[in-house]
């Protein structure tokens, strides 16, 4: 039986005007989960959104909310965001002195807890957290805007993180850039899941990109 990778649909590209008819139409077309950019303006040079526009837009799919935190002051938001919807909530480490604490408060209130490493974050900050994760989140572009191009060179990154894991039930997303021409590279690498947004969002239909990226047509 054939393998697919789970395809996260990134809403950083989808129309704001109408994010509730766009998570519903993803949903429908075969997307895994749904994917939420928080951008506070201080750990990455954009604005996007907050609780409660999660907690707006969480009627609008049955699948699982992966919430990825690009702001300071982590700990203070973990209740909100929580609260508002989150299935798992996706951390970078940069942001707060004590990570380990951090994933374990993600997992008090439930959640998946998650680390995301941005190109230039060595593997190695995660290697005494393993046990404390749910989804390593390997960022293939510069954090901050859609629609940038993918970095090559993370492809050997996220060899040494399968590597690493083990068998760990970690489940092992790659965000940025993601599009029909290297979604292949990136699964024999080792990931497990596809986060994409700009080649999801588009008018060629979204089933039929959810479907490429999948590997399920040409």
């Amino acid at each position: 039986m054939n393998q697919y990778p789970k395809v996260s649909s990134s809403i950083l590209s989808a129309n704001f005007a109408f994010l509730g008819k766009e998570i519903q139409e993803v949903t429908q077309a075969g997307a895994d989960s749904i994917h939420i950019d928080v951008m506070d303006g201080h750990f990455v040079p954009n604005i996007t959104l907050g609780p409660q526009i999660i907690k707006a837009i969480r009627p609008y799919s049955s699948l699982p909310f992966d919430v990825h935190l690009m702001i300071k002051n982590v700990d203070s938001y973990i209740n909100h965001f929580a609260e508002a919807g989150a299935d798992s909530l996706i951390i970078h480490p940069e942001t707060e002195p004590h990570v380990h604490r951090t994933l374990q408060a993600i997992r008090k209130f439930g959640k998946k807890a998650g680390i995301a490493l941005n190109p230039a974050t060595s593997p190695q900050v995660i290697e005494y957290l393993l046990d404390e994760i749910d989804i390593i989140l390997i960022m293939t572009v510069n954090p901050g805007f859609g629609g940038q191009s993918f970095i090559y060179s993370q492809l050997e990154k996220i060899k040494s993180v399968h590597s690493m894991i083990g068998k760990r039930p970690i489940e092992i997303a790659v965000d940025g850039g993601v599009n029909f021409e290297n979604s292949s590279k990136i699964i024999e690498a080792g990931a497990s899941t596809l986060v994409a947004g700009t080649a999801i969002f588009n008018e060629a239909g979204y089933e039929k990109n959810i479907k490429r990226l999948k590997g399920k047509i040409a």
